[in-house]
């Protein structure tokens, strides 16, 4: 029996040796025992490699902003193992949390004599679902790794969204764009309509035919519904969304024209909802849309100096982030200090940055999984890139003590890395957020 995070944290450091086993055997054997409670709950399944956050972000603002009580299941978490698990913007309770983890712990003992070995998203997916089937009037369900063989995907969701597709994971899902179309493709379900963002013509080709395979009608970007007359202000960015013969006027204060995407996805989405017998104010999610922020993604932490953190982690990530530093800070001395994941295509990643910065410190943190920046070193040739494995002192010595110069500073690459900096920086700042490096 658990009575501290700290113990539970202990306790899935260790399951970490187990890695991770996609499919859904385990999780369907940890919800029988728990009555399913992912059959109690109304909730909107979001897959895609990048946007499921921002879009996520949009539509749980709107639902608050109509005083609906909201459940968010998203990863990974910037605030430990609680992190994941939120209800209108709150953060699921230690208590709770362990009185869940409690409950299903003599169902992970039997699966664990059996060699099945539920992981630790699992676990906490479980525990998701416990919480929101007693509280909220709709969950939010972020995935973890592609779709079809992801833990969310035991939940029967009253509409399915796919943000975009890129490379990403493909360890795991498949070394081609259309084998990772066909894992995003699977939260698709039978008669339950599908919104579809800025998505290629092949991973597109691939959407179509699951979604005809189970009579699941599909929204498109660019196709059913749009963003039009897009202005690009100092601090916020406004444009038309329009479907069928609606037209909304929508400004957002998120940065880079891939949030216009994420956005209008996310009103296509709000729009099938109201259809479904939700009632939300149009006036209020418009309100709602201008409110919307994201941590970790192209965040402000500081203004002397500048300090932007943005969980940047494979290429397509990149180039959008590239693509606002660029429009946001294009005259301005910038310097991007990197960390990331092994098993992403870092060197691609760093390549791509080279040109949009004067200097490029690449570090790396505490993880298993992290890749040492000697090692990222090696594979370039660039005047502008220098190694520092500690990031901490970088953080400290080189970013926080710059008080006077016109510099911006960018911090990217692993969300889990963009935890730790936004962690350190706010605690430098006076902000009492949760410690966890």
């Amino acid at each position: 029996m658990f009575t501290s995070l700290e113990q539970v944290n202990h306790f899935f450091r260790d399951r970490k040796n187990y890695g991770i086993k996609p499919g859904l055997d385990r999780m369907y054997q940890l919800l029988e025992s728990q009555n399913n409670p992912q059959d109690k709950i109304k909730a909107i399944h979001i897959a895609g490699t990048n946007g499921k956050g921002s879009t996520l972000t949009y539509i749980k603002e709107a639902f608050i902003q109509n005083n609906y009580t909201v459940g968010v299941f998203t990863s990974p978490s910037l605030t430990g193992i609680t992190g994941h698990i939120y209800i209108n913007d709150k953060p699921i309770g230690a208590e709770s949390f362990l009185t869940y983890l409690n409950k299903l712990l003599p169902t992970i003992e039997r699966l664990d004599t059996k060699k099945m070995y539920p992981t630790e998203f699992e676990i906490i997916t479980v525990i998701a679902f416990m919480y929101f089937a007693e509280s909220v009037d709709i969950a939010l369900i972020e995935c973890g790794m592609g779709g079809r063989e992801d833990a969310t995907n035991c939940i029967s969701p009253i509409l399915s969204i796919i943000t975009n597709i890129a490379m990403d994971h493909a360890y795991f899902l498949g070394d081609t764009i259309e084998k990772i179309a066909y894992h995003k493709a699977g939260i698709i379900k039978d008669q339950i309509p599908t919104v579809v963002g800025k998505v290629d013509s092949a991973s597109l080709e691939i959407i179509v035919k699951e979604a005809a395979s189970k009579n699941s009608t599909i929204y498109q970007y660019s196709q059913e519904y749009k963003a039009s007359k897009i202005m690009i202000q100092q601090n916020s960015q406004s444009f038309q969304w329009e479907y069928n013969d609606f037209s909304l006027p929508i400004t957002i204060n998120m940065k880079g024209r891939h949030q216009i995407e994420n956005a209008s996805t996310a009103l296509m989405a709000i729009h099938q909802l109201i259809d479904a017998g939700f009632s939300l104010d149009w006036v209020k999610v418009q309100k709602a849309f201008q409110l919307a922020k994201l941590e970790g993604r192209f965040e402000r932490l500081m203004e002397q100096p500048s300090i932007i953190v943005d969980g940047a982690h494979n290429p397509a990530g990149m180039n959008a982030f590239l693509q606002t530093v660029q429009s946001e800070y294009g005259d301005r001395e910038k310097i991007l200090i990197f960390a990331g994941f092994r098993d992403k295509e870092l060197k691609q990643m760093i390549l791509e940055a080279i040109p949009y910065f004067q200097t490029v410190f690449l570090t790396t943190f505490d993880s298993p999984r992290a890749e040492e920046a000697d090692e990222l070193g090696r594979q370039l040739q660039a005047n502008n890139v220098k190694i520092n494995s500690n990031w901490k002192e970088l953080v400290e010595k080189v970013v926080l003590s710059d008080k006077e110069s016109n510099s911006a500073y960018f911090f990217a690459g692993s969300l889990h890395f963009i935890g730790l900096v936004r962690s350190l920086i706010n605690s430098a700042n006076g902000d009492k957020l949760s410690q966890y490096m």
